[in-house]
């Protein structure tokens, strides 16, 4: 019986995108066997390329809105799937594009519930503990006179907007989640993930801070798309992947848990800080107001703090980090 429980089988859906690949990095670091499922659609193979030699993680190319059987393929066999079965689920496929949005409407309305679907089969198949990577998108749009929402409060989406696709697609996933746990008894977890940054983000796609850094680099005006006033929390990426692994880890069920910093942001003056920290002499101007980005509310933490987690990483030390990685591939980066 090695390995069957200190050293998990765990299955990552949109493994190869920026959250994920970083949570596939950490899974790897504590020992356990990974299965990275992903389609490419908003993601990159860069980001997986490092982790590729590390005989304890396999990728699987696939698009979790179409049905799949992990035990039919011969390269996870060393997982002993059939024997051991999957401990944990994190569900995090689905395309989280700005500029493309619109291109990936019908995939984001799918994922939002064939691709749920499943992955909450596969979960009830195995007895997995399951994760579904949610949103703050959930809460609706962002109130002036109260921006902090806790996970008790219901937001209010419009569900026939260009974007609702994504925002009410949220919102159903968790009732898919909720109802799995109610009739098959499922573990689940839901994590309402607030707006994060850090290396390995999506390129000059509308994602704010990497395409900030890399105009700064190049020395190219950053665009302000959603205009001057724009203002947001900002949580780097290894917080919030020591959040979804403290809340897998944790053995009771506590709801929904807003994971972000309630920190509040001007957009503008974090592009005058990056601009700053790259010595560039761009300028900044106003870009374009994509329908997938808007200002969003701010977290309150009391549920994550129960879990002993922070956001630890301060503003500059995390910039500093994603201008270090866009630094030593910005060959690369700049030719994608």
């Amino acid at each position: 019986m090695e390995n069957t429980f200190s050293n998990k089988n765990i299955l990552v859906t949109g493994g190869a995108g920026f959250i994920g690949s970083h949570l596939c990095e950490e899974l790897l670091k504590e020992k356990h066997r990974v299965i990275c499922v992903d389609n490419f659609s908003t993601s990159h193979a860069r980001n997986i390329d490092a982790l590729m030699q590390n005989p304890h993680f396999r990728f699987l190319r696939l698009d979790v809105n179409i049905p799949f059987n992990l035990e039919t393929h011969a390269e996870l066999a060393i997982f002993k799937i059939p024997f051991q079965g999957i401990q944990e689920i994190y569900h995090l496929a689905c395309p989280t594009s700005i500029r493309k949005f619109d291109q990936f409407k019908i995939q984001t309305l799918l994922s939002n519930s064939l691709g749920n679907y499943h992955v909450l089969e596969l979960a009830k198949k195995y007895r997995s503990k399951i994760l579904l990577g949610s949103s703050s998108v959930v809460y609706g749009q962002r109130n002036s006179t109260d921006p902090y929402v806790s996970e008790e409060e219901t937001g209010i989406v419009d569900h026939l907007t260009p974007r609702a696709c994504y925002d009410e697609g949220k919102r159903f996933s968790e009732t898919m989640f909720e109802t799995y746990r109610q009739v098959h008894e499922l573990e689940i977890r839901i994590a309402r993930i607030f707006r994060t940054y850090g290396p390995r983000m999506p390129l000059q796609d509308g994602h704010l801070i990497p395409d900030f850094i890399l105009n700064a680099l190049d020395g190219k005006d950053l665009l302000m798309h959603g205009g001057e006033e724009f203002s947001t929390s900002l949580t780097y990426v290894t917080d919030v992947v020591d959040g979804l692994i403290r809340m897998m880890n944790t053995s009771e069920y506590l709801g929904p848990i807003n994971l972000g910093s309630d920190v509040d942001l001007k957009i503008k003056e974090v592009a005058e800080q990056i601009v700053r920290m790259t010595g560039s002499s761009s300028k900044i101007v106003a870009g374009d107001n994509f329908e997938f980005l808007s200002e969003l509310s701010l977290p309150r933490t009391a549920r994550a703090k129960q879990l002993g987690w922070l956001p630890l990483v301060r503003l500059e030390e995390g910039l500093e980090k994603t201008i270090e990685y866009m630094k030593a591939n910005h060959l690369l980066l700049s030719t994608i």
